[in-house]
């Protein structure tokens, strides 16, 4: 018999020896939850891609492909307990396609070179930029007599100086002079790329201007086709009107996604207290106000009698709630975190329409499944983490309350919502908590009493007043509900700037190294979707997740990719070289090494320097870091060995022992780190050559 034949045998059961039956068991245990399974291979394929540091060719995917057929038609030949290996395989190989295919899908030019001159363009967004300056992203770009072949498709500007002749509106064709570059890449080796975010946003450059921006064309007369966009603008600042202040800005953001005029302090203490999931309109939001739709639609129709005998009511209110739900989408901007509650609400719905179970873990994998195959970058994403996690343990958790039994049969209904709401807190923070400090490398210790402070709040008092000011809009009369809608967001900025005046309210941890937020993810993953006693076993994978996060490595020395910033890690935490300049860098550093300091305070433990000349020793290597005026004549005379970093090209071109790394160099490898064993990363040692990082 051939082998293929053994195997089919095997796994059909025709032929089962002892030994491999009770190896199958378990994995024919999974029949009928293997759909769960699904967006966990597509995602495993995805990751991979992207940890690849050479793209691959297009024959490298059709060998992937092929091979995917291939599993596709071994599972049909493999019997039930095998089948389930191949189509991982398959769906695997498929995830990894997948995110080759969108990459090439997206692809646009990118800026390769500073530039300084004239820009014309039309505006698409407006937003704020890290250092609260008013942001536009421009379509429709020309830049000066370069070559429309070369030109990026969007470009991305700040805004400073004098701005009163320009009031920036959607579909506005506006023409300024700016610096622009190529989108940056990793502050260091390793760390977040905003060239790949860049990409798949389609913005080719970014910059800034000093100079004033002038209207070429009003949005009419540029045929901006951006209705909904300026409806969202006008919706945004008519709510700021109304209720004024941070409470104002709280409210537009939480409608319209509008958060340009949420303050820093604002957002400090969402952040230190847990609560900055509010802003962003995701599945929080969507849910309550499709539930609250849902449910008000169902109450009205068993108002009367004729339609809620002869029509199913559960599905007129799912497609009411499916419709408002669309809307909210439109009107909130479309951005990847509400597309993917949207997608998630209407997979639910959809179960209610067929007249399946809405809340299962099926819905949520199929959401996923929707989400990777429409936008495979997502995985990468904080938010994507975030939200399929809380949603997935909340799905998981009263599952198996629902199974055995509720909350409590004779329990009052005050007690049960009560007690409903403490659950789906902790569980959800608890199943956020380890993504959230991963990726901003910081734990709300206090976010558990901030939530359960203001997301009833959210749910009970803001989103349906929301919602009854949007049905009186209309008449005009929406005034009212906004003002009553003012209050709660009101305390809920209390709440959160109590929270975070409390002793304690952050601890700062350090960044992971990069396998441990994939196995962890897996490891929680196996203990919630498999069957039977060996689902424990994840445990074993969170375990190790978290073990290897305590033995996260920061390096010894980090060096900006201008040469012009350099952080030494000592006893005390990082010491800074300067205490302005390149905040964003330094700001990201501190924080990637779990360090709460500020730029001022990480520089204030810095040895001082003489006449711009920093010395010191790092793994036993001299080091030697020249900067200011002066540096270009400095660095030459200093090229006596070690490392020489300097924040200008040096001239003459120094001949000397040293290891140089100047602005010339760093702009072909990135941000430099020095490892504690005396090894040197670069950017582009960790990035390798994609189509983001050439």
């Amino acid at each position: 018999m051939s082998l293929l034949a053994n195997v089919y045998a095997i796994g059909s059961g025709r032929a089962r020896p002892p030994l491999w039956g009770r190896l199958a068991l378990p994995f024919l245990a999974q029949r009928g939850h293997l759909l769960l399974w699904a967006p966990v291979c597509l995602g495993l394929g995805i990751g991979g891609y992207f940890a690849l540091t050479q793209e691959p060719t297009g024959g490298q995917i059709s060998v992937a492909l092929a091979a995917a057929v291939a599993s596709l038609l071994l599972a049909r030949l493999a019997g039930e307990a095998l089948a389930p290996v191949f189509l991982a395989m398959a769906l695997v190989l498929c995830g990894g396609a997948l995110g080759w295919a969108r990459t090439a899908m997206v692809a646009a030019p990118v800026l390769d070179f500073r530039y300084y001159g004239p820009v014309e363009g039309r505006i698409v967004d407006i937003d704020r930029s890290q250092s609260d300056a008013v942001r536009l992203t421009l379509d429709e770009v020309r830049l000066g007599d370069m070559a429309p072949g070369r030109v990026p498709a969007r470009v991305r500007v700040s805004l400073h100086g004098d701005q009163r002749w320009v009031a920036p509106t959607p579909g506005l064709r506006v023409m300024l002079t700016a610096n622009l570059s190529p989108p940056p890449g990793p502050v260091e080796p390793g760390g977040y790329d905003f060239r790949r975010q860049a990409w798949f946003d389609g913005i080719g450059a970014v910059g800034y201007t000093r100079t004033p921006v002038f209207t070429i064309a009003a949005a009419e007369e540029g045929h901006a086709g951006l209705a909904l966009f300026r409806a969202r603008v006008a919706l945004s600042e008519g709510i700021r009107t109304r209720l004024g202040g941070q409470p104002g800005a709280f409210a537009a953001a939480l409608l319209t996604g509008d958060r340009s005029s949420v303050s820093r302090d604002t957002l400090d203490n969402l952040r230190a207290s847990n609560l900055a999931h509010l802003l962003a309109i995701s599945g929080l939001h969507m849910g309550l106000l499709t539930g609250t739709i849902f449910a008000a639609i169902r109450a009205f129709l068993a108002l009367v009698p004729w339609v809620a005998l002869r029509l199913d009511t559960r599905k007129l209110a799912a497609v009411v709630a499916l419709v408002a739900g669309a809307g909210y989408l439109g009107l909130s901007g479309g951005n990847i975190a509400t597309e993917r509650a949207f997608i998630m609400v209407a997979v639910m719905l959809g179960a209610v329409l067929i007249g399946r179970r809405a809340i299962s873990l099926r819905a949520v994998a199929l959401a996923a499944v929707i989400v990777l195959v429409r936008r495979p970058e997502a995985l990468l994403s904080p938010g994507f983490h975030m939200s399929f996690a809380a949603t997935t343990a909340l799905v998981a958790v009263f599952g198996a309350i629902r199974d055995a039994g509720g909350l409590g049969a004779r329990w009052p209904k005050v007690v049960k919502g009560a007690a409903a709401l403490v659950i789906s807190s902790s569980v959800a923070g608890a199943a956020t908590a380890p993504f959230a400090a991963a990726h901003f490398n910081r734990i709300a210790d206090y976010g558990l009493i901030a939530n359960l402070a203001s997301v009833p709040v959210m749910g009970l008092w803001v989103m349906p007043w929301a919602l009854v000011a949007g049905l009186l809009a209309p008449l005009g009369l929406s005034w009212l509900p906004l003002q009553i809608m003012g209050w709660g967001c009101a305390w809920i900025l209390g709440v959160a700037a109590w929270v975070a005046g409390l002793g304690g309210a952050v601890t700062h941890v350090v960044g992971p190294g990069p396998w441990v937020l994939p196995l962890l993810a897996l490891g929680a993953l196996w203990v919630v979707l498999w069957r039977g006693g060996g689902r424990w076993l994840g445990l074993a994978g969170v375990a190790a997740a978290l073990w290897l996060w305590t033995q996260a490595e920061r390096p010894a020395l980090l060096v900006s990719d201008r040469g012009g910033l350099v952080g030494l890690l000592g006893p005390e935490g990082r010491a800074l070289s300067k205490d302005r300049g390149e905040s964003f860098t330094a700001e990201v550093w501190l924080e990637n090494d779990g360090d709460g300091a500020t730029q001022e305070a990480a520089a204030a433990r810095m040895l001082p320097a003489e006449d711009g000349v920093l010395l010191f020793e790092v793994a036993g290597t001299q080091v030697t870091h020249v900067s200011g005026r002066g540096a270009a004549a400095k660095a030459a005379a200093l090229c006596t060995g070690g490392l020489l970093i300097s924040s200008v090209d040096p001239k003459p071109v120094p001949n000397g022992p040293c290891d140089l790394w100047s602005p010339a160099r760093m702009r072909q490898t990135g941000a430099l780190a020095v490892m504690r064993d005396g090894r040197l990363v670069t950017v582009a040692d960790k990035a390798g050559r994609r189509p983001w990082s050439p």
